[in-house]
């Protein structure tokens, strides 16, 4: 069975970047978008980037970029991911990729089975998938809302090796989360917080052994 990938996203200070890296998370998220409490500056994100450096990869979450906030970006983190969280097509994913160099993963809404149907077109171009909980109408986030979906709708489906899971996930529900969904990848943000924005080291110490402990 392959180990779990755990990405602990929307770090926004070095106490808890350092809480995730000492953790062993695979993957650290640094969110830049305005509208999000985990907003970070260039600047900011600039410098966990920077410490996070050679210990996990480094992924940058954009929504909806144009050319030049994706230029700005990846001149002040140099990331190792970018990660779309917005309604980017196929096409361009598929061009942000190109113009970049960068892999890039691509997170697509998920509440009912109709949803699955745009997964085959965006796992062609992104470098992994991410399927996380679509948010309720009128939601100012397109992640991070603390929900999750039916695991059971993705049964049968067939997904991409890497997919990553969100959406709603913590230290309580994390096993089983793998265990129904079959997958080895999952992404975690508002549930390791003790309130929107701040993470918590001890609940992301927490997400982590739960994650490792899948059966």
């Amino acid at each position: 069975m392959a180990e779990v990938r755990i990405k602990i996203c929307g770090l926004s200070g070095e106490a808890t970047l350092d809480a995730a890296l000492d953790a062993g998370a695979d993957l650290v998220g640094f969110v830049h978008f305005p509208r999000s409490p985990r907003h970070v500056s260039l600047e900011q994100g600039s410098r966990l980037a920077r410490r996070a450096r050679g210990r996990a990869e480094r992924v940058v979450l954009l929504v909806d970029p144009d050319d030049t906030l994706l230029a700005a970006a990846i001149e002040a983190l140099d990331p190792d991911w970018i990660q779309l969280h917005g309604a980017e097509s196929p096409q361009r994913v598929a061009e942000i990729r190109a113009r970049t160099g960068r892999a890039v993963m691509k997170a697509v809404g998920v509440a009912a089975t109709q949803d699955l149907v745009a997964l085959p077109d965006y796992a062609g171009v992104a470098d992994r998938l991410l399927l996380d909980a679509k948010p309720p109408a009128g939601a100012d986030l397109p992640g991070g809302n603390g929900r999750s979906f039916d695991w059971d709708i993705l049964k049968g489906v067939v997904l991409t090796s890497g997919t990553m899971l969100s959406g709603g996930l913590n230290a309580d529900n994390v096993e089983e989360a793998l265990a129904r969904t079959g997958l080895a990848a999952v992404d975690v943000s508002s549930g390791v917080e003790g309130r929107p924005g701040e993470k918590d080291p001890a609940k992301i110490a927490a997400f982590v052994a739960a994650a490792r402990r899948r059966r």
